[in-house]
């Protein structure tokens, strides 16, 4: 079998395996879920945070990813909620959870199935100030949900979906305030800019059996949608990827390094694919990760060189650069991937949308469009194609 017929066979196996397990899973915990929202609506009503946290550097980038998407809401017209992320560089993630937590608050738990223990006595601290805890294995949380799989890329990619959804949904109940209140009411305005978060909801007098089946119908559709999506990514870009994994293999082989780099959520994606790699003993640097360097730059040169300049420092001919951008249109990742290009680096780009100007320019040497507006499904999409780059490349 050649290369490129084997990463084909071995992206079509990838594919095969999410499909089935996120059907599977958000089928059967769609009800769930929808609950879920409405509990986290009403301690947010009363002033309570969302709490993440995480000890390996894969949870790590989850607890940051969940906490920016609460905190910075991409939809138009969508409150900003409370939301703090806590991980290992903090130290015992049980000490920083008893600092922080309040009874109103919801403490939810990344990596907990490979962390030795120490998510099940953050949660443990957590419950006992009256937090809403919620888990993605059995580590005592009220709220535990596990993925019908034992893949970690796989299972880290439903938990994605899942925290999208719950911070996409929870918003619903804040349109029927009364249902925060224990009371019926009609709702007093429709979800305008964001209506087609909400495709259920309609102009009528609502109880909370009524919300809820809607929310739920509503999960269901989203898990679909991803599914559509990450098959549109995974099968579209096949051979983008397949080639990006050759040329990521021979920079590795050469003595090379990856740089890795994103803006919000596609930043802590950018920690995830360094995690990943450096666990696969690949050498991989996070251009995300120090926010001295991050602030130091902005403040005395601008937010569009955050990057370039690391990259001056950094990088070096023969190495990679993976960017991760939704939009495409990123000017600190358009000009990180111009500084690559100077300095003989190899690039590759993840973008969304219709490919923006990283595509249509043709500004990185590989680029995997996943082609949606919908911001959260282009991440969990891409979140495949890196988990499959990482594959591939082995």
């Amino acid at each position: 079998m050649t290369v490129a017929a084997d990463s084909s066979a071995r992206l079509r196996a990838l594919l095969a395996e999410r499909t089935e397990v996120n059907a599977r899973f958000f089928g059967g915990e769609a009800e769930r879920l929808a609950r879920l929202c409405h509990l986290m609506a009403e301690r947010f009503a009363r002033g309570g945070r969302l709490i993440a946290f995480g000890r390996s550097p894969a949870a790590r980038s989850d607890a940051r990813h969940v906490a920016v998407e609460f905190v910075h809401p991409v939809i138009v017209g969508k409150r900003a909620l409370p939301a703090i992320g806590l991980a290992g560089e903090g130290g015992d993630i049980a000490h920083q959870v008893g600092l922080v937590a309040a009874a109103d608050d919801i403490a939810i738990a990344f990596g907990t199935d490979r962390d030795f223990g120490d998510g099940a006595r953050a949660l443990t601290v957590a419950r006992d100030r009256g937090c809403l805890t919620i888990a993605f294995s059995a580590a005592g949380a009220e709220w535990e949900f596990e993925p019908p799989t034992s893949d970690p890329n796989t299972r880290q990619e439903l938990i994605e979906t899942l925290y999208h959804v719950l911070w996409e949904l929870v918003h619903v109940f804040f349109e029927h305030r009364g249902l925060l209140e224990g009371r019926s009411v009609r709702r007093a305005h429709d979800a305008g800019a964001s209506s087609f978060l909400y495709p259920f909801l309609d102009e009528r007098e609502s109880d909370l059996e009524a919300v809820v089946a809607d929310v739920r119908r509503s999960i269901v559709m989203k898990s679909s949608e991803v599914g559509a999506l990450r098959k549109q990514t995974l099968t579209d870009n096949a051979g983008v990827l397949a080639n990006a994994a050759e040329a990521l293999r021979e920079s590795f082989a050469h003595g090379g390094k990856l740089l890795a780099l994103g803006n919000g959520g596609s930043a802590t994606d950018a920690m995830d694919v360094v995690a990943d790699f450096r666990a696969a003993r690949r050498p991989a640097i996070d251009l995300t990760e120090d926010p001295a360097i991050l602030t130091a730059i902005a403040n005395d040169i601008g937010t569009d060189a955050i990057f370039s300049r690391q990259v001056i420092a950094y990088g070096a001919r023969g190495d990679a650069l993976l960017a991760l951008s939704t939009s495409g249109n990123s000017r600190n990742v358009i000009e990180a991937l111009a500084e690559a290009r100077r300095r003989g680096l190899m690039t590759v780009a993840m973008v969304g949308y219709d490919g923006g100007r990283v595509a249509g320019e043709e500004l990185a040497d590989h680029v995997v469009v996943t082609r949606s507006e919908h911001i959260p499904r282009i991440q969990e999409a891409q979140a495949s194609a890196y988990h499959a780059l990482v594959e591939l490349v082995g």
